[in-house]
């Protein structure tokens, strides 16, 4: 297997992953419109749009594995479709091309909604939104020729994460001393997938043949709730546990009138009115994988936001 291991996006997945490469001994090629990414001796930083194959072409020769890690620009169902097919296929093109494997993070967008846990083999079919954006994604990963493996995560939690419900959200205020606002039912199971966890899998599918072409879920950490998970954060930061202001969904969808933001947050509102579990057993099994316990994933990335500071 060739050591070069390019990503693409150096937002918090793909710097995750990069580092992991890096720190494990790999080359890693960063590709990102800015040209800006991680610092490491072993990561090279190439300023690419990646969307662009007049541009891509050639940028994955010699490489085992890409690690697709880019955003549409607004967290809008209208901009995911107008900007992330394309990437993807032209992504999956070039992979092909260098006989590299393309390993997505995926979301749990398009999977129906239900009142049990989320496994593998839960139904993925919503077909409008977001969600429907992310279904047609899946499939046309399923269709084509080079290999490809999507890793599902929950909720963002860990180092690097700002725009999830347990960063900006969360931790920016809890550290401030502020009001913590929350989503829905904050009383209800929710699953938070630690971001080391998700680049971890993905890392071990990209070498695992007998896994590609298959939709895993990253190893996430027995469910909490959205006020458990705040507590946790206050004390790991040794600070006062914050008042919290709810905003339930029907609030969220008034508000939405004005605010795109809160609309688009409004339309995947059942996962804030009932229980939100991923199940990672099976996935785990196959990779060898488990989950960081959730008591150092909120240390960790309660230390990286003081970090920060």
């Amino acid at each position: 297997m060739s050591d070069l291991h390019i990503v693409t996006g150096a937002g918090p997945v793909g710097t995750t992953i990069a580092e992991q490469l890096a720190a494990a001994g790999h080359q890693v090629r960063v590709l990102t419109r800015s040209g800006r990414g991680p610092q490491h001796p072993l990561i090279e930083l190439r300023r690419v749009d990646v969307a662009a194959p007049e541009y891509l072409s050639g940028q994955f020769d010699g490489a085992a594995a890409v690690y697709h890690c880019i955003h549409g620009s607004k967290y809008s169902a209208k901009v995911w479709r107008a900007e992330l097919p394309d990437a993807e296929q032209v992504v999956m093109d070039e992979a092909g091309k260098a006989g590299a494997v393309a390993v997505f993070p995926e979301s749990l967008y398009s999977y129906q909604p239900t009142e049990g846990p989320i496994t593998e083999m839960s139904p993925r079919t919503v077909r409008s939104g977001k969600g429907g954006v992310r279904e047609e994604l899946l499939r046309a990963r399923a269709a084509h020729s080079t290999a490809t493996v999507s890793v599902v995560s929950a909720d963002f939690l860990g180092p690097y994460v700002h725009a999830s419900m347990a960063g900006d959200q969360m931790v920016a205020p809890i550290l401030a001393g502020k009001r913590v606002s929350a989503f829905g039912k904050i009383d209800l199971p929710h699953s938070f997938t630690y971001i080391p966890d998700l680049a971890a899998a993905m890392i071990c599918a990209a070498a695992d043949k007998s896994v590609h072409n298959t939709v895993l879920h990253a190893p996430t950490a027995p469910v909490i709730t959205q006020r458990q998970l705040i507590n946790a954060i206050a004390d790991a930061a040794g600070a006062p546990r914050p008042k919290i202001s709810v905003i339930p969904v029907w609030m969220m969808k008034v508000l939405g009138v004005a605010s795109p933001l809160l609309r688009e947050l409004a339309e995947l509102g059942h996962q804030l009115e009932r229980p939100f579990v991923l199940d990672s057993t099976d996935s785990e099994h196959k990779l060898g994988l488990r989950p960081t316990p959730l008591d150092e994933a909120v240390a960790t990335t309660v230390a990286w936001w003081k970090s920060q500071a």
